[in-house]
């Protein structure tokens, strides 16, 4: 069996998507991170709907050796294709299947059917802070979660449902505590406030 831990891998949750130019400074630094490694144990077509893209390279350091356009992960469809490195995509999916689609059975009485992909890969510094260290955005290492369609077409946003209805915050609670087995770095509401 496949070990689903990403060392590298990021899963925030409701994370800020702009980016600002600002007039002087380093947008990022890249020093002392590392770059996704180019091969991987699983083919992301494997394990959905994914299609394989030119390698990134860009000046300014964000890259990925391995980059996927992924529309959906473990029967589970995003509302957007998101952006990843290739060693995102098994955790993501084991994530959802193992994790994800119990709690919604468990809490709701059916699947998640869909979820509402926010932000994959940018070429942008953490919290879009000027001179922050370069996003694991840039490496296609974190995918933005912003919320879940059940199969009767309900919607559970984390916006909302994080101090919303008993369910709701139990289902949210539990998906993001478990992503922390599959992922270095998970962050939600109550991370910090780019986060909120």
């Amino acid at each position: 069996m496949p070990d689903w831990r990403a060392p590298a891998a990021m899963l925030a949750v409701l994370a800020a998507l702009t980016a600002c130019a600002g007039p002087r400074g380093q947008y990022f630094s890249t020093e002392w991170l590392l770059i996704p490694a180019a091969t991987c144990p699983v083919s992301p077509s494997s394990l959905g709907i994914a299609e394989q893209l030119a390698p990134i390279s860009e000046r300014s350091g964000c890259q990925i050796p391995n980059p996927w356009k992924v529309q959906s992960v473990a029967t589970v469809s995003f509302d957007q294709p998101a952006k990843l490195n290739c060693g995102m995509v098994s955790p993501l999916a084991s994530w959802i299947e193992t994790s994800v689609q119990p709690a919604a059975r468990a809490t709701f009485g059916e699947e998640v059917v869909s979820v509402d992909v926010m932000a994959s890969y940018a070429c942008r510094p953490r919290n879009n802070r000027w001179g922050g260290k370069l996003s694991e955005h840039g490496f296609g290492n974190a995918i933005d979660i912003g919320g879940f369609t059940l199969a009767s077409g309900r919607v559970v946003t984390v916006r909302s449902g994080w101090r919303g209805a008993p369910d709701e915050r139990q289902f949210l609670r539990e998906v993001h505590n478990a992503a922390c087995a599959r992922f270095s770095t998970v962050l939600g509401p109550g991370s910090d406030g780019h986060h909120e």
